[in-house]
């Protein structure tokens, strides 16, 4: 066989090429299939029993394994009786928008009965990311892990761990959480809050019912563990912390970051993190519980203020691997922050920084095209005719917008009126690049609090260097508002309290090496501003991660052009296109 591959080359070029052959099949990519089945399944949580929406009759969902570079087939069947996306948060989807998710913005929802096959590929990412529904509110149970691995033979940039966990914080509902949304709408009044908070999927001992479901990791003493840590709650930012361990950052939203070893973290709606946790050298003889618990700026009574815990405990020497909880061992607690500490969740954003090195760049853009100043906050609407509602008065409902306009959804597909070219009664292309109404927008709300409502999208050239700058207001008081925007990863260079400064802030950017991420928390009472390079065309939706804010019209989307080339243009749509 040696022979035949040679061809007649001396035998050094042989082996060269055999290898260099092994090399270039170890790197290509393969293709993954998946069959997502959505389907209803009984959960109990809580002393009660729900039926739930799930993938495969899984609460939480299955995680989606690939490797960066592979390609991602997922068939997605709908067996319920809601209309049904899925949205691969965090996944560049490069000239595949079609895949992306989001009802309504880059496809018609998968009916009843209906499949539609989800296409992408992996392309220079590698990391945590994760899976969610994107319509209404049913990513309350609909959602799961993404893990990409590196290509074959690159290591990671720190010490490989021992092991690695999915750590998914979610929400739990005691009621049909469709039903909450639509009272919520109804009443025009604020949503009643979940009844507790999950961890994959398990309340945990601090809720009633519920010390059988409860998330237990072992340990050996001396092991190092990668938590791949995931927020997929509905509404609430997380402290997260291990008793008496420390955790090790280094990966936010599948991006490496420059290490840094914490007590607490925070970790927002739709934001992943990766930390590093090692046992102690030996077995302490004790139990820790790990905890998450909500940061929340608005005032007390209107979030769920409850503690989730799971339990982290150590294998015993020549003990089975399978959890055996030792309840006689003393269990120790770690200490949050505050609920309103907003002190450390800028200081610990503060430490976040990108690796920018040779292998992993920040390429962040220095130049800049087009700036754009959007407004994020909340607002009012005028109560229908001849009804009361139970907004901030009895004539007002709750609303939220960006840059005073409130994202109205169309009834098709906004990505695929633009492809069509009929975007004539479905959108405008002018969304305000700064706000229409300046006010001191950290200082007294102005009288009138009522946003506009509208389907108006941002047009930007295929390549365009962007710096938006977002800004949180006062009106109906101060929140951090995490942000998300698909099809891109963006870069933060600066944040700040108070008002924007257009004209001294600007010399306080990092440039150099700022986190790299697909959403970021607007500081309470503050601005944040990013920079991206808009080399992706498509339709492409941005919104707060805060579902209410989101059901309310803090959203808004960006039409990024075709560029000249043929790799610079939106592929065709696939021919099972969900229709409207």
């Amino acid at each position: 066989m040696a022979m035949a591959i040679s061809s007649g080359l001396p035998a050094p070029c042989s082996l060269l090429m055999a290898t260099l052959l092994l090399l270039i099949v170890q790197a290509q990519s393969v293709t993954r299939h998946y069959n997502f089945n959505v389907q209803m399944a009984n959960v109990t949580r809580l002393c009660g029993t729900k039926s739930i929406v799930t993938v495969n009759g899984e609460y939480p969902g299955p995680t989606l394994l690939a490797r960066e570079g592979d390609r991602v087939v997922v068939r997605v069947t709908n067996r319920v009786a809601h209309n049904v996306t899925l949205h691969w948060h965090g996944v560049r989807q490069l000239r595949s928008g079609w895949a992306d998710g989001p009802a309504y913005v880059t496809q018609c929802p998968i009916q009843t009965g209906r499949s539609y096959v989800y296409d992408f590929t992996v392309t220079g990412q590698r990391g945590t990311l994760w899976w969610h529904a994107h319509i209404s509110w049913l990513r309350a149970t609909v959602y799961g892990a993404i893990i990409i691995l590196p290509k074959h033979g690159v290591p990671y940039p720190f010490v490989a761990p021992h092991k690695e966990v999915p750590v998914v914080f979610g929400e739990w509902w005691k009621a049909d959480t469709e039903a909450v949304v639509r009272q919520a709408l109804r009443t025009g009044g604020a949503p009643n809050i979940s009844d507790a908070f999950t961890i994959n999927g398990l309340p945990g001992p601090l809720y009633n019912c519920s010390a059988k479901d409860t998330f237990k990791l072992k340990v050996e003493p001396g092991k190092t563990y990668m938590l791949r840590l995931i927020n997929a709650a509905l509404s609430d930012e997380l402290f997260f912390s291990v008793a008496n361990h420390r955790l090790t950052v280094v990966e936010v939203d599948a991006v490496y970051v420059k290490p840094f070893t914490v007590k607490t973290l925070i970790i927002s709606p739709g934001q992943t993190t990766n930390v590093l946790l090692t046992a102690k050298p030996f077995h302490p003889k004790a139990n820790f519980y790990m905890s998450a618990a909500p940061y929340s700026t608005i005032r007390p009574g209107t979030f769920d203020n409850s503690t989730v815990a799971g339990i982290l405990e150590y294998q015993k020497p020549g003990s089975p691997s399978v959890p055996s909880f030792d309840k006689d061992l003393p269990l120790f607690k770690p200490a949050l922050p505050r609920f309103n500490d907003t002190g450390f969740v800028t200081n610990f954003t503060s430490k976040l920084r990108s690796l920018a090195t040779p292998q992993y760049p920040a390429a962040v853009p220095r130049s800049v095209d087009k700036r754009f100043f959007f407004t994020v906050g909340l607002g009012t609407l005028p109560c229908p005719a001849n009804t009361t509602c139970q907004g901030p008065t009895n004539k007002t409902q709750f609303a939220a917008a960006m840059n005073n306009v409130s994202l109205v959804l169309p009834s098709t597909a906004l990505l695929q009126s633009h492809f069509t070219g009929v975007s004539r009664g479905v959108y405008g292309s002018n969304f305000p690049v700064t706000p229409l109404l300046k006010f001191n927008y950290t200082g007294a709300p102005p009288n009138n609090t009522n946003v506009a409502k509208g389907t108006k999208l941002l047009v930007l050239p295929f390549n365009t260097s962007v710096e938006l700058v977002m800004q949180d207001t006062s009106i109906l008081g101060f929140e951090s508002h995490p942000l998300h925007l698909h099809g891109f990863n963006f870069f933060v260079v600066g944040q700040g309290f108070g008002n924007y400064d257009a004209v001294n802030d600007p010399a306080k950017f990092n440039l150099v090496d700022p986190v790299e991420r697909n959403t970021v928390g607007v500081p309470a009472g503050g601005w944040v501003a990013i920079r991206f390079l808009a080399d992706n065309p498509g339709v492409w939706f941005m919104h707060c991660h805060l579902e209410v804010h989101t059901t309310w019209g803090l959203r808004m989307a960006w039409l990024v052009l075709d560029g000249s080339l043929p790799n610079q243009k939106l592929l065709p749509p696939p021919a099972d296109l969900p229709k409207c």
